[in-house]
C-alpha cells in the first residue's frame, strides 16, 4: 500500500495543505482518485459536535458511527490514540490511486517506503528535514533553497502545480504501476 503514499513534511504554516490542495486538484483533473489524510494533534478533538445526534450515539457507546447525507458519507470512528498505526489509518484510503499525509512526522520518518515532499522555508531547513526524511521526491515552499550538490528538485507549487504533478506521476505513479 505504501508504494503510492506521499508524506507533505514541513514546520507549522510551511504550506503543506497548500501543497496537498494545490496537487490534489491537478491530480483530479488528471482522473486520479485522491484520499488526504490529516493529522490533528489537538488533544480532544472531534469532528462530532455535541449534542447532535451522532455525538449522542457515540457518548452511549458506538464505537463507529456513519453519517449519511444527499452528498456524502461520513464514518466517525472512536479509537484511542495508542491503536493508531499508519497500516490502520492506510486501510481507510483503499481504492485510491493517491494518497497525501499531512502530519504524522514520526511515523512516516521511520518509513523508507513513503515518498516525501519537503516544504521548507529556507536551506537550513531543508539539509536538516533531508537527514531524516527518505526517499524524497522534492522540496517546494516560497523561497528555493540554494542547496550546493544535491539533486533533489525544488517546484514552487504554487507557482507549478503541474510540474510538480508530473514529477508525483512520473515518480509515484507509475513506479507503483510497475
Amino acid at each position: 500500500m505504501s508504494s503510492n503514499v506521499i508524506a507533505i513534511v514541513g514546520g507549522k504554516k510551511s504550506g503543506k495543505t497548500t501543497t496537498i490542495e494545490l496537487l490534489t486538484k491537478e491530480l483530479a483533473e488528471r482522473g486520479y482518485k485522491i484520499a488526504a489524510v490529516k493529522h490533528i494533534p489537538e488533544p480532544n478533538f472531534t469532528i462530532d459536535k455535541e449534542g447532535k445526534d451522532t455525538w449522542r450515539y457515540a457518548q452511549a457507546g458506538a464505537t463507529k458511527v456513519v453519517c449519511v447525507s444527499a452528498d456524502e458519507i461520513a464514518t466517525i470512528e472512536k479509537t484511542r490514540h495508542s491503536d493508531l498505526s499508519l497500516k490502520k489509518i492506510l486501510q481507510k484510503c483503499r481504492g485510491s490511486d493517491l494518497v497525501f499525509l499531512e502530519g504524522f512526522r514520526k511515523l512516516v520518518a521511520k518509513d523508507d517506503k513513503i515518498y516525501k515532499i519537503l516544504v521548507v522555508h529556507s536551506a537550513e531547513e531543508a539539509i536538516e528535514d533531508m537527514k531524516t526524511f527518505h526517499p524524497i521526491i522534492a522540496l517546494t515552499g516560497p523561497l528555493e533553497p540554494k542547496l550546493g550538490k544535491q539533486h533533489i528538485p525544488y517546484v514552487d507549487v504554487c507557482k507549478s502545480a503541474r510540474k510538480l504533478a508530473d514529477l508525483v506521476e512520473r515518480v509515484v505513479i507509475k513506479e507503483a504501476a510497475t
